[in-house]
């Protein structure tokens, strides 16, 4: 690995003081660096270009911040074609476990070839609007959710899988996530915990109006659509917390397992588990 882009998050002092502590160590080994325009780091030997484009430059790609941070870089064109060894410097990390202090160790190793990539599912959705003649493409790592506005009113949405009608949900809301987003949004609404690696598209209605409307499990090669009934003109089609499209009646949203994967660097350092414990404070009274 000749070639190292680093992405971090933006106004994050611990993010800024491990990239000045890094560039002379890697710089030392002879490794060229990526940084990103305006991150506020000045100095020698880097080359600066657009956040966009350091993911199809890179052959390791450095993401510091929170678990934000490293969706926004999913988005990327060439993010699924690199290894990501994603740090934390933000808060609640789940997907950047990685600690600060570990970073050197973690980067001797990969750069030894001593590390194991956990190829993560990531989900292609496509909005096609009923009164347009076009189509938004997107990609998401964690979900992809259909909820309403503070004051709009329950919503029906109208569920296919694979052409087989399933339900009409009335409800506030519904996601459709991966194992990875099941410890996000889906989790807040009820959703189980699913182990990250597995293949599988996770259904949550949020705050159904019928009890017995569960969140629903689904093979990886099944395709949703969800269609929007209800005549609303404060309902939100949003990719992973960040991207959002306001969608209206007629609306349909398909969602299917994309032929990308994003490629996180494990730590040796904890298991799946021992995060989970840490992060949901399992066991603490």
């Amino acid at each position: 690995m000749k070639r190292i882009g680093i992405i971090m998050k933006k106004r994050a002092p611990e993010a800024l003081r491990l990239v000045a502590d890094l560039l002379p160590w890697l710089q030392e080994k002879n490794i060229s660096v990526l940084l990103e325009q305006d991150c506020g780091i000045t100095a020698s030997g880097c080359r600066f270009v657009e956040r966009s484009t350091i993911p199809q430059q890179s052959d390791l790609l450095i993401v510091i911040g929170g678990d934000g941070t490293l969706l926004s870089v999913v988005r990327m064109s060439g993010a699924s074609s690199v290894p990501i060894l994603a740090i934390n410097a933000g808060g609640l990390g789940f997907l950047t476990e990685i600690r600060h202090e570990e970073t050197k160790v973690m980067l001797e190793r990969v750069l030894a070839g001593d590390y194991t990539l956990d190829q993560r599912m990531v989900l292609a959705a496509t909005l096609v609007k009923a009164n347009e003649d076009r189509s938004l493409s997107f990609r998401a790592l964690n979900d992809v959710v259909i909820n309403k506005g503070a004051l709009a009113r329950i919503m029906d949405l109208d569920t296919w899988v694979n052409d087989n009608y399933i339900n009409t949900f009335k409800a506030d809301g519904l996601i459709i996530g991966t194992p990875t987003g099941s410890t996000g949004y889906s989790l807040s609404a009820g959703g189980p915990i699913i182990y990250p690696s597995l293949q599988l598209i996770l259904l949550t209605p949020i705050c159904p109006h019928t009890l017995t409307n569960r969140p629903l499990i689904l093979p990886d090669d099944s395709e949703v659509k969800v269609t929007l009934r209800s005549e609303s003109e404060d309902v939100f089609l949003t990719i992973d917390g960040q991207v959002g499209h306001r969608i209206a009646a007629g609306d349909s949203v398909i969602v299917k397992k994309s032929d990308a994967t994003i490629g996180l660097i494990k730590t040796p350092f904890r298991n799946y588990f021992e995060v989970l414990k840490q992060k949901l404070k399992w066991g603490e009274r």
